[in-house]
């Protein structure tokens, strides 16, 4: 048995895995963000372990049989946050998160101060990532930042509590921008940007090698076996492909969450920073992977169903399926912009926008506003991982997006592309975990790392594509309309 937790923006989970690969077990506890200013992400880590402990309990109370067999446990988390800590381990402040845009102008520093900041790290600075939080708080809060003995990452900060080692993985150290992405260590030289140094950074490790043990009371307190081992683990997207099993080059996945992701494995690192395509490393050892990503997809719905005070995502989509072709032609374009943009804009400051609003559009007009903004978005991402090399004869479907049988074919239709939805999919990062935790009891990569089996498909339909191309080109033409009224 193998015990995956997944930390992410709005819940997390937990799950148990057995030898067959049958899932046991799951649970979540759900969170919240706190945003105390325009483009502040925040969260607290105490919640991040208020929750594990409580679904631990009740994992325990309706699993205790099966937390008794668990070998290993496997971590999977939210990318870029930033949690600091002083010499004595505790927080400073919350921690700063992945989707946080307030550090523009310490991006544009970093990247005049070091022009080859890309070619190390594999990425441009972006407001996201790790480092230029750390410029800002530099900047902003100095005497907090003059406190700083050890920066973590979200699950590595679980992973801290659960051991008491100062321990990430390549996957996730990858998107701090601080790594050295190719040589799989550490590059002085991004650290030196923000006035920081090696001692500063937890140790490395694979994501399937052994990183620490569990604390014997944290085992007593939560019926697991004493000295089990702690996996590297991986971010949240590495973990959700060995979920899927997608660990050899030209295997990808779309991932339709709080953010929407697509992911190609490399087998070798490939940057193409010009397109703010993401390059980082896989979470398995001597793999890579590159990402196209924007940062309101399954978001987007979620909050399009709550303004519209429809009883919920499914309800509206069954409303935006019943619109004809001319209504559908004729429905408002929606720049998915809610959080700032990524690939391919690298633009903090963007923003959405609902635009040929007229009196005949309703709830259903703006749901499939929404719905097809957020995939014109992706093809957008698409379209710039091509650029680069990448590519994939299909893409597995993942997240809580991928719920949807009509978005799926307009998506597949978008990115002419064959979406497989796989059984099991949308367990993602919390499978991965538990993965990687059999990997480091000694799993070997064939056997733990399959693809599940197939639950449907979407295929592309040129039709479609067809219909929704003057929609894209004029979904393009608005925002580079609009680029200079963000601010």
């Amino acid at each position: 048995m193998f015990l995956g937790i997944d930390l992410g923006t709005s819940e997390l989970k937990l799950l148990l895995l057995d030898e067959r690969h049958h899932i046991i077990a799951t649970t979540g506890v759900a969170l919240t963000v706190q945003r105390p200013r325009p483009l502040w992400s925040e969260q607290d880590p105490a919640a991040w372990w208020a929750a594990l402990d409580e679904g631990m309990a009740s994992l325990r109370q309706a699993h205790g049989a099966a937390l008794a067999q668990v070998r290993g446990i496997g971590l999977s988390g939210q990318m870029h946050g930033a949690v600091t800590l002083d010499a004595a381990g505790r927080v400073l402040r919350p921690a700063i998160l992945w989707n946080d845009g307030r550090s523009s102008a310490q991006c544009a520093e970093m990247m005049a101060a070091c022009p080859e900041l890309p070619a190390i790290t594999g990425n441009l600075a972006m407001p996201g990532f790790t480092a230029p939080k750390l410029a800002w708080m530099r900047q902003h809060e100095p005497e907090l930042f003059a406190r700083v003995a050890k920066v973590l990452l979200p699950k590595d900060w679980l992973r801290l509590q659960l051991s008491g080692e100062f321990v990430s993985e390549m996957s996730d150290a990858a998107g701090t921008l601080w790594l050295d992405v190719a040589r799989r260590r550490w590059s002085p030289e991004a650290l030196a940007l923000t006035g920081l140094s090696e001692s500063h950074m937890p140790r490395l490790v694979e994501g399937s090698d052994a990183s620490a043990g569990l604390k014997p009371d944290l085992a007593t307190r939560w019926g697991l076996p004493v000295g089990i081992p702690i996996a590297g683990g991986g971010s949240d997207n590495a973990a959700s492909a060995v979920g899927m099993g997608v660990v050899q080059p030209g295997q990808g996945f779309l991932s339709l969450g709080t953010s929407g992701v697509i992911f190609l494995c490399n087998e070798r690192f490939s940057p193409n920073p010009a397109r703010a395509v993401h390059a980082f490393c896989h979470a398995l050892p001597n793999a890579w992977h590159q990402m196209s990503v924007m940062l309101s997809a399954a978001s987007a719905l979620r909050w399009v169903t709550q303004l519209l005070g429809e009883p919920g995502e499914a309800q509206l989509i069954a409303r935006v399926e019943a619109l004809t072709p001319a209504q559908r032609e004729r429905a408002p374009l929606f720049l998915p912009y809610l959080s700032g943009e990524r690939t391919p804009h690298n633009n903090a400051n963007a923003q959405g926008v609902f635009f040929g609003l007229t009196h005949e559009h309703g709830a259903a007009a703006l749901g499939y506003a929404v719905l097809e903004g957020v995939g014109f978005g992706l093809l957008d991402g698409w379209r710039a991982l091509r650029a680069g090399g990448g590519a994939a004869e299909s893409l597995w479907l993942v997240g809580g997006g991928a719920r949807s049988t009509w978005w799926a074919g307009l998506l597949a239709s978008l990115l002419d592309t064959r979406l497989v939805n796989g059984v099991g999919a949308e367990a993602g990062g919390a499978l991965g975990a538990a993965r990687l935790a059999w990997l480091a009891c000694g799993g070997h990569v064939d056997v733990v790392c399959r693809t599940p089996d197939i639950a449907s498909v979407a295929e592309p339909d040129a039709a479609l594509a067809a219909e929704l191309r003057p929609r894209h080109e004029r979904f393009q033409r608005l925002y580079g309309a609009l680029r200079a009224e963000f601010g």
